[in-house]
């Protein structure tokens, strides 16, 4: 599943992280452990292993979000789509090993009434989240 190109509030940044893209995705893929490394997520939790169609729950930044994988590739994609409180969005992760370490993508976009109503503020507030989850990341997996 792609981000909607024409969504109100969208981003996208790139980060090299120097450790084997399992490892990275190993990191990612943890759900219920997104807590330990990432101070905005309050909440996360998946009951099963992460599969397409696997749906989990969490909180960040203080919205509870119901969200549904769609792309599971082992140590190349992750993503999913999700709701909350006026609006939705789809989530992008993709890895590619280079250099001996791993270029991470993200890639998101947002879209509902409440998004459109305060875009210009989610498209600032979105970057600088995807930019804080990209370095907390970096920082868990190069440890």
């Amino acid at each position: 599943m792609k981000i909607n190109p024409n969504a109100p509030v969208k981003q996208a940044k790139q980060i090299m992280i120097y450790a084997a893209p399992e490892k990275v995705w190993a990191v990612l893929t943890d759900i219920n452990h997104w807590v330990n490394w990432n101070n905005k997520i309050t909440q996360a939790h998946v009951s099963q292993t992460p599969s397409v169609g696997v749906g989990f729950d969490w909180k960040v930044n203080g919205a509870k979000i119901k969200s549904v994988l769609h792309s599971v590739e082992i140590n190349k994609s992750f993503g999913w789509s999700g709701t909350t409180f006026g609006g939705s969005a789809i989530h992008n992760w993709y890895l590619s090993a280079q250099n001996g370490g791993t270029l991470v993508n993200v890639e998101e976009s947002m879209e509902g009434w409440l998004v459109y109503l305060f875009k210009n503020k989610m498209n600032q507030d979105l970057e600088k989240d995807i930019q804080f989850w990209l370095e907390m990341l970096k920082k868990e997996c190069e440890k």
